[in-house]
């Protein structure tokens, strides 16, 4: 356990997660220095709620660090950023706020990461673990730090990870770790998939023997681990497969196989649509299964999951007309497998900041399901270039223009689908933000 009484720790990044270590190291009675380049932060409303802490905000200056022990980096915070690539520099330790809650906590970990997905399977396996009545966190980068865990008594912690999380850990083991897919994204910080898929395979840095990885078989990139981690492999993919742990759909139910143990879990009832979302329910059921929850408790979990807001979420249908709701699909695969999910026709709606990926994808299932884009944005022209042929595309600057284009041109049968593959920075907060400004124009209608 890291000791930080009485240490110099230098908290950068004052989002919800720097805040949430901030707040545990002054309860543990640390010299705090934060810092946010951020110029929309009150120091005083800081230092109201840090009081004793020094605080910066503006531009980085290194000199920041003379005499600093510890650096906590909040994820959103890249590697090449003066204060922590001056850390780095000085030897000084630093650490992320996941592995700083990770060394006071003892329960057992159930970490997700993927490129898409993760939010999903983090609140599906939460939901199961709590439907088995154990006493679980759900968290991480979905919802509370994971520093919020600390002085709690939990059986299970359930995390959503994402690389950039993942990039500062240093002893953070989960007792499950789950990689769900690997596919383009976040190109603004790294240099291709081969980096981004580097920061994301650091999930398994720490396990050993006792642990398991839940990987997924048709993801060829996840899979090639299977050979390489220290865990226990349990497979999910969509055909059967003969390892040690597996599980498969067959005609309605979950087939697997653990340990010698053979059973099924039946989908009845489950609502969450598309190919996807069965790989999503695989990922759980296996990380349930790994963690000795009875396959019937996993079944009803399932049946009750009703799928998280802005993920392919319903809104409304105005004469005939079915709006859908998927902003949080803030990259090319996730809009792929949105636009997989529904029946055609669609219009679509995408753009927002590129995030510096290949929008090819996106060209086959427009051409096949969308009557139309309408693209928006900071992205668009981007867009349109790549896209040119796929289908009829339109463009608007912005969202309140698409919604109303869509309503006039959408007929009867269609679906009219917001799913960005952009992130929302342009113009929004967040993907929630952007989604539920959607909404609201849809419900306006």
């Amino acid at each position: 356990m890291i000791k930080v009484a009485g240490k110099k720790v230098m908290v950068v990044g004052l989002g919800a997660s720097g805040r949430a270590a901030a707040a545990f190291l002054a309860s543990r009675r640390a010299q705090l220095t934060l810092t946010d380049i951020r110029d929309d932060l009150d120091p005083a409303e800081l230092a109201k709620q840090f009081p004793g802490a020094a605080i910066k905000i503006g531009p980085e200056d290194s000199r920041l660090l003379d005499g600093i022990e510890l650096v906590v980096a909040s994820p959103g915070v890249p590697p090449d950023a003066p204060l922590l690539a001056g850390a780095k520099a000085r030897g000084i330790p630093l650490i992320g706020e996941i592995e700083l809650a990770s060394q006071f906590l003892s329960a057992p970990i159930a970490a997700i990461t993927g490129t898409n997905g993760k939010s999903t399977v983090t609140t599906m396996l939460g939901q199961i673990l709590r439907a088995a009545g154990m006493h679980t966190f759900v968290g991480g980068n979905l919802g509370e730090p994971l520093t919020l865990a600390i002085g709690g008594v939990f059986d299970a912690l359930v995390v959503e990870v994402s690389s950039f999380q993942l990039e500062t850990i240093d002893r953070f083991k989960p007792r499950v770790g789950i990689y769900l897919n690997l596919s383009d994204d976040h190109f603004e910080r790294y240099a291709g998939l081969t980096e981004y898929g580097a920061a994301k395979e650091r999930l398994f840095k720490n396990q050993d023997g006792s642990d398991w990885a839940i990987l997924n078989r048709d993801d060829a990139n996840v899979w090639k681990l299977a050979k390489s981690v220290r865990s226990r492999v349990f497979g999910f993919g969509f055909v059967e497969s003969g390892e040690a742990a597996a599980i498969w759909p067959d005609v309605g139910t979950l087939k697997f196989h653990l340990a010698g143990r053979r059973g099924e879990i039946s989908l009845k009832g489950f609502a969450l649509p598309g190919r996807h979302n069965i790989s999503n329910a695989m990922a759980a059921a296996a990380a349930a299964l790994a963690m000795f929850v009875d396959e019937k408790i996993i079944a009803a979990a399932l049946r009750a999951f009703s799928g998280l807001p802005h993920r392919i979420e319903f809104v409304r249908e105005v004469d005939g007309v079915k709006w859908i709701d998927d902003s949080k699909a803030t990259n090319v695969d996730a809009a792929v497998r949105a636009l997989e999910s529904m029946a055609e026709p669609i219009i679509l709606i995408a753009g927002g900041v590129d995030k510096g990926g290949d929008y090819a994808p996106l060209i086959a299932p427009l051409h096949r399901k969308a009557k139309l884009a309408i693209l928006i944005g900071a992205a668009r022209e981007v867009m349109r270039a790549a896209l040119t042929g796929a289908c009829e595309i339109e463009m608007f600057p912005t969202l309140e223009e698409a919604v109303e284009r869509a309503a006039k041109l959408a007929r009867r049968g269609d679906t009219v689908m917001l799913s960005p593959a952009c992130s929302s920075f342009d113009q929004f907060k967040d993907y929630a933000e952007r989604g539920d400004i959607f909404q609201k124009l849809v419900r306006a209608l």
